[in-house]
C-alpha cells in the first residue's frame, strides 16, 4: 500500500467516503464516465465566492470604507511600501494552507478560475470542448511574473541602492475608503475578463490562465511542492484513464498515480474530479510524502502540442508581445498583458503551422486538409493576423511611450523654478533642451498613431509643450489629460493647469481648475498656494490670506505661502503679522539660489517687491551668475 497507508486503513476511509456520499454512484456519461458530483460543490463555492465580492463592493459603495481589497496583487503595497492589506493577510495565509493542504486555494476559491470554469461550461454546451495547449517553457511564466511582481523590487532596490529601507516600516491599511484606487476602471476590466477568461480557454484550455499566465500560481506551484496534502491511490486502480479525461488542470493523473502513488504535478488544483469519478474509488485526497522527496528516476513522458524550435521561437514571440501590450496607453495591466502575449504566442505559431502542414484542425473545424488551406482555416488566418497586426502596432506605440518618458525622467529643471514666470527657456540646461525636443517628438507620435488615449503621457507631453514656450498648448493637453483621469492623477493634471493660467494672466480660469483639483484631493497644498494667488491678482486678498493661511496650518513649513502671506500682510498695514510668517518662512528656506530666485520670481509676480528683492539679493549671494538672468 503507497503513501504510508494500510489497506485497512484505505478501505475504512473508502467506506466512510461512501457513506458520507462522496462516492455515491453518480450518473455516467456517453463516454462511459461518470459525472463528477465535488464539480457541484466547487461551482456553489465560486459562485458564493464571487457574490461575496460583489457585497463587498456594495457594502463599499453604500458606507464609504471597507475591508482593503482581497487580493494577491494587494501585496505588492505591503512589499514596496510597508502598507499591511487585506490582500497581503489573504495570500500569506493562501499560501500557508498550500504548504500544508496543496494548492486548493486556486480550484475552489479562485473568481478568475470561476470565469475559466463558466467559459469552458459555454463552449461545451456549443459542443466545444476546449483542448489544453501543451509547452516546455510557458509554464513557467507564473512563476517569472511571481518574481518579477514581488521579488524584482525589493532586490532592485538593494542593487541600485536607492534611498530607504531594504524593508519598508510596516503600517496598518486594512481600511480604505478608496476601494478601487489599485483596480482598472470598467472600460479596461471587461476586456481584461474576456482575454483572461474566454479567450484563454478558448485557445489554450480550460486552465490556460492558470497553466501559462497567473503569477499567483508561480508561488501556489511551488508551495504545492513541498505540501504533505495529495491526491493518492489505492490498489484499486486499474489505470482506466477516467481521472485523466475528467482533469481540466492538464494533469495526466492515470500516468502519475501508476508512477509515483500520488499526483506529483504542481497543475493539480485539487478540484477533485478525478477523486469523483474514479469507477473503483481508487483515489483519495491523503497525507504523506511531499513532492520534492518522491524520486523521480523515470519521470513520465508528456506529449506537446509543439516542436522544441517552435517552443523557443514562443518564448520569443511570448516575450515581444508582453513588452508591446504591457502598460501601453496606460490601460493595459500586467495580468492582462501575460493573458495577451500567450494569446498571441499560440495564434502565432498555430498560423505558422496551418501554412506549413498537410493536415490540420481546430476543434471541430477543419483549418486545413490535402494541402489546401479551407474555408475555416481562411477565417483562423484572418482573425491571427488582426491580432497580431494589433499587437505590434500596440508595440510601436509602447516603443514611443517609453522613449518619451525616458526623456521625461531627463529634465533637470525643478518644477518650481519653471512655473515661476511664464517663460522658463532662460533656465533651461542643454540637457533639459534636448530631452524636450525627443520627448515632444516621441509623445506626440505615440498620441498621433494610437488608437487610445494614454492619460499618463498626455501631462508629461503638456509640460514638454509648456518647458518649450507654448504654455497655451500645454493648458489644451491638460484639460484633455484631466478629462481622461481620476483621482490623484486628475487633480495633478488640474493643478498644473492651475498654475500655468496663473502665470498667463487668466486667474477666473485658474481657480477654476484649482477649485476642480482640490475637490479631487482636499490635501494638495500646493494647489491652495496657487489659488491665493489667484484671489490675491483678483482683489481678492482677504480670501487669499485666508486661502494662505489655511495652507500654513496644514504645514507650517511650507516657505512660499509663508512669504506670500508676509508680504499680504505687509502690503495691508499689519506689520507684527508680516513679521510672524516671514520668520517663519526663513526657518525652512533652503540656502538654494535657484530656490530664492523663485521665491523672489513669485513674489513679485503679486507686486510684493520689497520681500522679492530680499531673495534676488540672497540669490545673487549664494550665486553672482543670477544677476544675469532675467
Amino acid at each position: 500500500m503507497k503513501a504510508g497507508c494500510t489497506s485497512r486503513e484505505v478501505e475504512k476511509q473508502g467506506s466512510s467516503f461512501r457513506k458520507a456520499g462522496i462516492f455515491r454512484k453518480s450518473p455516467v456519461h456517453k463516454s462511459g464516465i461518470r459525472k463528477s458530483k465535488t464539480g457541484r460543490w466547487r461551482a456553489a463555492a465560486l459562485i458564493l465566492l464571487n457574490l461575496l465580492m460583489i457585497a463587498h463592493i456594495i457594502q463599499w459603495r453604500i458606507m464609504g470604507k471597507t475591508i482593503s481589497p482581497i487580493e494577491p496583487s494587494e501585496t505588492m503595497h505591503t512589499l514596496q511600501r510597508g502598507a499591511i492589506n487585506a490582500g497581503f493577510i489573504f495570500f500569506a495565509l493562501a499560501i500557508l494552507a498550500t504548504l500544508i493542504f496543496g494548492r486548493f486555494v486556486c480550484g475552489w476559491g479562485c473568481h478568475i478560475l470561476a470565469l475559466q470554469d463558466f467559459c469552458g461550461w459555454m463552449l461545451k454546451k456549443i459542443g466545444l470542448t476546449p483542448k489544453p495547449f501543451r509547452s516546455r517553457l510557458l509554464v513557467y511564466v507564473p512563476l517569472i511574473g511571481a518574481l518579477y511582481m514581488f521579488v524584482w523590487p525589493t532586490a532592485y532596490r538593494l542593487f541600485t541602492s536607492q534611498p530607504g529601507p531594504l524593508i519598508p516600516k510596516f503600517t496598518n491599511h486594512l481600511v480604505t475608503s478608496n476601494f478601487w484606487e489599485t483596480f482598472p476602471s470598467v472600460s479596461v476590466a471587461i476586456p481584461f475578463l474576456f482575454v483572461c477568461g474566454f479567450m484563454t480557454v478558448y485557445f489554450l484550455g480550460q486552465k490556460g490562465f492558470c497553466t501559462y499566465a497567473c503569477p499567483y500560481g508561480g508561488f501556489f506551484g511551488l508551495a504545492d511542492k513541498l505540501s504533505p496534502g495529495k491526491i493518492r491511490v489505492t490498489d484499486a486502480c486499474n489505470q482506466c484513464g477516467h481521472c485523466t479525461a475528467t482533469c481540466t488542470s492538464n494533469v495526466l493523473v492515470h500516468a502519475e498515480v501508476k508512477q509515483y502513488g500520488m499526483v506529483v504535478d504542481p497543475g493539480c488544483m485539487k478540484c477533485m474530479d478525478c477523486v469523483s469519478v474514479c469507477p473503483n474509488d481508487a483515489l483519495y485526497f491523503g497525507f504523506g510524502k511531499p513532492t520534492l522527496l518522491v524520486p523521480k528516476s523515470n519521470a513520465i513522458k508528456k506529449n506537446y502540442s509543439i516542436t522544441w524550435p517552435e517552443e523557443i521561437v514562443g518564448a520569443l514571440v511570448f516575450l515581444g508581445s508582453f513588452l508591446a501590450v504591457r502598460g501601453v496607453y496606460a490601460l493595459v495591466p500586467f495580468l492582462m498583458a501575460l493573458g495577451c502575449a500567450t494569446i498571441t504566442t499560440y495564434l502565432t505559431l498555430r498560423t505558422w503551422r496551418l501554412l506549413k502542414a498537410k493536415e490540420l484542425s481546430f476543434y471541430r473545424f477543419n483549418l486545413k486538409s490535402s494541402g489546401r488551406i479551407r474555408k475555416a482555416g481562411w477565417g483562423f488566418v484572418a482573425f491571427a493576423v488582426v491580432w497580431i497586426a494589433l499587437t505590434a502596432h500596440s508595440g510601436w506605440v509602447r516603443y514611443h511611450e517609453y522613449l518619451g518618458g525616458r526623456a521625461f525622467q531627463k529634465l533637470q529643471i525643478p518644477d518650481e523654478l519653471a512655473l515661476a514666470q511664464a517663460n522658463p527657456d532662460p533656465w533651461l540646461s542643454p540637457i533639459d533642451r534636448k530631452s524636450i525636443l525627443a520627448g515632444k517628438k516621441h509623445f506626440q507620435a505615440a498620441s498621433n498613431f494610437g488608437l487610445f488615449i494614454n492619460s499618463e503621457a498626455l501631462p508629461k507631453l503638456a509640460w514638454f509643450e509648456y518647458l518649450s514656450g507654448d504654455a497655451e498648448r500645454s493648458v489644451a493637453l491638460l484639460s484633455k489629460a484631466a478629462a481622461n483621469q481620476r483621482g490623484q492623477a486628475k487633480a495633478l493634471s488640474l493643478y498644473y493647469r492651475g498654475t500655468i493660467l496663473n502665470r498667463l494672466g487668466r486667474y477666473e480660469q485658474a481657480g477654476a481648475s484649482l477649485d476642480e483639483a482640490l475637490a479631487q484631493r482636499a490635501d494638495l497644498i500646493l494647489a491652495r498656494q496657487e489659488k491665493g494667488e489667484s484671489l490675491w491678482q483678483l482683489g481678492r486678498k482677504e480670501e487669499a490670506i485666508s486661502v494662505w493661511s489655511d495652507a500654513v496650518q496644514r504645514n507650517a513649513g511650507l516657505v512660499l505661502a509663508n512669504n506670500q502671506l508676509a508680504g499680504a500682510e505687509r502690503s495691508l498695514g499689519r506689520f507684527d503679522e508680516a513679521v510672524v510668517h516671514e520668520k517663519q518662512a526663513d526657518q525652512f528656506t533652503p540656502d538654494n539660489p535657484l530656490f530664492h530666485w523663485m521665491i523672489g520670481r513669485r513674489l513679485q509676480n503679486l507686486e510684493m517687491n520689497e520681500l522679492a528683492q530680499k531673495h534676488f539679493q540672497r540669490a545673487m549671494q549664494l550665486d553672482p551668475e543670477h544677476q544675469a538672468r532675467p
